[in-house]
């Protein structure tokens, strides 16, 4: 609901004039400098709302040196994650409300909306008994974090926010253009649409018409014994959480730490399908393994190998990311590989 390190001037004045204070116009930091801010020990309080942000973000390594650079760490979650693990000086882990818990605020059952991949916004609301009666939701730990931080400098009444979400909601409706009306249009049956200008046929522009660009490719040279490397996701997680080990969309069962490769590209180098190699990225001069994974063959370009995100991410360089978006490069990762000498088989299978 407009969280952007780049907010625009139209979305600064809403919330000037709905919150009654002057919203900062410098620009903050998304993932990847937020993680060389840390790195650099520019930034040093590190606060995730929910999310397993060290599997989750590229170049492992890098990222967990920037999170132990920081003073202080703080993770709001529903589950334990590889990244409570890993932290500043000082870390704390505040436990909440997941999405299917029970939200009770003055006796009274809330709910939170959510955004389908069809663009349509509707209710989401636990029924579950949350595992404990102290746990806070997460828009109480926010309003409590916001009462204790601004200690009586702002105007809003916070305890209202966190005990009735529509509240939350009107506020949205200030700000947010297309949730006119939100409380309501939300408690239809199916919710409602997000707007959407090519959708409606109108694209803003002063054509009014939609604006094509062409853009030229790039080619990505490679070695002999090079291969562009794509990280994929399973059928069975979601995001960084792993609910099994089976991919019934590629046909791959009870093993997640493979590497889909060519026929043919297995045998020019000499491997065997299902022998067990080391994956080795050199960007920027920093070399960067991914160790013991599985050749597997698959029906993948030459000079092309898929592996499964979060695993290869130690792989994904920090400093390779997309023109404009500054998104890190994980489906365009040039690697090498290198089968696994004999000692190591023998200490990985006992």
């Amino acid at each position: 609901m407009g969280i952007y390190e780049k907010p625009n001037e139209d979305f600064l004045k809403n919330l000037d004039k709905t919150f009654d204070f002057k919203a900062p116009r410098a620009h903050g930091y998304d993932t990847v400098n937020a993680i060389k801010a840390m790195y650099s020990q520019k930034a040093k309080v590190f606060i995730g709302m929910g999310g397993n942000f060290l599997s989750a973000s590229p170049d492992t390594e890098f990222t967990a040196k920037a999170l132990r650079n920081c003073d202080l760490t703080v993770h709001i979650s529903t589950k334990l994650n590889r990244s409570h693990l890993v932290h500043g000086k000082m870390a704390i882990i505040l436990p909440t409300l997941g999405r299917t818990d029970l939200d009770l605020q003055k006796n009274n059952a809330q709910f939170i909306t959510v955004e389908d991949s069809m663009g349509v916004v509707h209710i989401s609301k636990g029924v579950l008994t949350p595992p404990s009666e102290t746990l806070l939701s997460e828009p109480g730990i926010i309003c409590e974090l916001a009462k204790a931080t601004l200690s009586g400098k702002s105007k809003v009444d916070w305890d209202n926010l966190a005990s009735d979400y529509d509240e939350i909601r009107n506020m949205i409706e200030k700000v947010i253009p297309g949730f006119e009306h939100y409380n309501e249009k939300v408690r239809q049956e199916n919710g409602f649409f997000l707007p959407n200008l090519p959708r409606e046929g109108k694209f803003g522009t002063k054509s009014g018409k939609a604006l094509f660009s062409i853009n030229k490719l790039s080619p990505i040279s490679l070695a002999k014994d090079e291969f562009l490397m794509m990280t994929v996701r399973s059928h069975d997680q979601f995001n960084t959480t792993i609910y099994g080990l089976d991919d019934r969309y590629r046909g791959f069962y009870n093993e997640r730490r493979i590497i889909m490769m060519n026929n043919e590209d297995i045998r020019s180098l000499g491997l065997q399908p299902y022998q067990i190699v080391d994956l080795q990225n050199d960007f920027g001069g920093v070399k960067r393994t991914a160790e013991y994974f599985i050749v597997v063959p698959y029906n993948i370009p030459r000079q092309c190998a898929a592996t499964y995100f979060p695993e290869a991410n130690v792989l994904v360089p920090i400093d390779s990311v997309a023109l404009t978006s500054n998104t890190p490069t994980s489906k365009s990762v040039i690697i090498t590989i290198k089968p696994v000498w004999r000692q190591k088989i023998s200490f990985l299978l006992l």
